[in-house]
């Protein structure tokens, strides 16, 4: 019989939180917009641990950080689900259960494409504290790191609504 360590994972990994942005249309075309989940670092055991230890639940969960783009609708078996209604997110994945207010092209974009390019960054963002601004600059700094990015899980995550 095996165990499992997931009880002992959210004290290691910190807080988690998730941004959402959009992208500038290409030639008056709007894209998937993009969701972001990362941890803040101050788990018990410090951000090493917790870039480890995020990396190991999504291997869990069936997921691999890299720079291949998985497409979540034909995984029904990876557990993370995205809700948008009434100008939020809710975001549903192990040790994440996440709202967040999201701007009206946002959630347009969302319900037009029928998806969000969603990043899991294993390596801790320490700058992004919840219900403090972040800037276009801070963001684009941390997400165009290359690092950052070939250590983050990439997945297109289909949009659900309650209206279906």
């Amino acid at each position: 019989m095996t165990t499992s360590n997931t009880a002992s994972y959210a004290p290691l990994m910190g807080t988690l939180s998730v941004i959402p942005w959009t992208s500038d249309p290409a030639e008056g075309e709007r894209n998937a917009p993009f969701l972001l989940a990362y941890s803040l670092g101050d788990g018990r055991e410090g951000p090493e641990a917790g870039e480890q230890t995020l990396g190991t639940v999504l291997g869990e969960i069936g997921l691999t950080p890299g720079d291949e783009v998985v497409d979540l609708a034909g995984k029904p078996s990876v557990a993370i689900t995205l809700l948008v209604e009434a100008g939020r997110a809710v975001l549903t994945m192990p040790y994440l259960n996440a709202q967040c207010p999201v701007p009206p092209e946002w959630e347009e974009d969302a319900r037009r494409v029928g998806q969000v390019y969603f990043i899991v960054a294993t390596k801790p963002w320490t700058s992004g504290v919840p219900g403090r601004p972040v800037t276009e600059e801070q963001l684009r700094d941390f997400i165009g790191d290359e690092e950052v990015l070939a250590t983050a899980v990439h997945c297109l995550l289909p949009v659900r609504s309650l209206t279906g």
